[in-house]
């Protein structure tokens, strides 16, 4: 957990209770342009009291009245604010229909000082920084878990056209938004040749808070190094491949440092469904926060969507209030249908269609 200034503290989760030290409003004020009261009118108005600035008068005594803009402390004594177009003002006083207690908020009326005002693991939204903000923080205590992706493949390329045999990085650009969507923060990509003894390398220089991101090398093939390696290094395995289509090769071990490895597919599409499997969760686990992607809302699946005999498919689809249907896509290295899909479908195994679980997309 650490302090962070309010400008730079979007998106990560609250790491501890905020309890407000102050009652807002510090005094009471008004709610709206008008006029500020005391007992039945007409009533004299002694001056005008603007939003941060001194009033004429500190108390008023019955028929006495006080300009007022919202915002500003109204005066002791005050009963109620007779709103502007209600009133009806000239030679110095003012009437109109005011009703007792109306239009005043009262000090501490919005948070009480001692209050709780969000609790520990809330996100933080622009929201809470508004209101850490009317509580007179500069700082917030939050938890941001950070990820070090290892980017492997010798045909990966980080930037420009692709040439012949070679393959333009997809995953890397698609983690850091969805880090931060689980309330997280990609460290700098590191680019990993197709060695065991450089991925060995390159988590063994993990911190151990750090959650690891491996794109490629989880699967079986003569350029898979991922899984031997994690041997090697003593992990104990959580999870080795999971019965989902796109991103059933998907790894999640745990090194004796602590350092948690997710092994994420090569194939673009199956990365994103395994990073919402597996990368998500431990995320919003490592802060305490809700995981976004699961939030256990059901939709009836429409459409010719066909299940898998034996595993669960992750399914794009476009969502409309209680209905979603299947967007086209070519397999698990396309990500045109997940580019602009509301969520994925979770289709269980030789079940065509009915209600479905959403994993939500950011």
């Amino acid at each position: 957990m650490a302090e962070e200034p309010l400008d730079g503290a979007l998106g990560a989760t609250l790491g501890a209770d905020l309890v407000s030290v102050v009652d807002v409003p510090v005094l009471d004020s008004a709610a709206m342009d008008g006029y500020a009261v005391a007992g039945e009118g007409p009533w004299t108005v002694l001056g005008r009291s603007l939003a941060g600035r001194r009033g004429p008068v500190v108390r008023l005594n019955p028929g006495e009245a006080v300009e007022v803009a919202t915002g500003a402390v109204v005066p002791e004594g005050t009963t109620a604010v007779l709103p502007w177009e209600r009133a009806a003002a000239s030679s110095g006083r003012v009437r109109g229909a005011a009703e007792a207690g109306r239009h005043i908020r009262r000090k501490g009326e919005t948070t009480p000082a001692g209050a709780l005002a969000a609790r520990r693991g809330s996100p933080v939204t622009p929201a809470l920084l508004g209101l850490a903000a009317s509580l007179g923080l500069d700082t917030l205590p939050v938890v941001r878990p950070a990820v070090r992706v290892l980017v492997t493949g010798d045909e990966v390329v980080r930037e420009g056209r692709p040439r012949p045999g070679t393959v333009r990085d997809a995953i890397g650009p698609l983690l850091p938004g969805l880090v931060a969507w689980a309330g997280g923060r990609c460290l700098p990509p590191l680019a990993v040749a197709d060695r065991g003894r450089d991925t060995a390398r390159a988590l063994e220089a993990s911190g151990p808070s750090e959650v690891v991101a491996v794109c490629g090398s989880s699967s079986a093939g003569p350029a898979d190094h991922l899984r031997p390696v994690l041997t090697a290094l003593g992990a104990r395995m959580v999870v080795d491949g999971v019965a989902c289509r796109p991103g059933h090769p998907q790894v999640l071990a745990v090194l004796p440092s602590g350092t948690v490895v997710v092994g994420l597919p090569g194939n673009p599409g199956a990365a994103l469904a395994a990073a919402l499997t597996l990368l998500v969760p431990v995320l919003a686990g490592r802060a305490d926060r809700r995981d976004p992607a699961h939030l256990g809302r059901r939709v009836r699946l429409i459409g010719p969507t066909r299940p898998h005999p034996t595993d669960t498919r992750l399914v794009p689809v476009r969502v409309s209030r209680d209905l979603a249907v299947e967007l086209p896509g070519t397999g698990s290295a396309d990500l045109r249908a997940a580019a602009v899909a509301d969520a994925l479908a979770v289709v269980p195994p030789g079940r065509r269609t009915g209600r479905v679980e959403l994993v939500e997309l950011p």
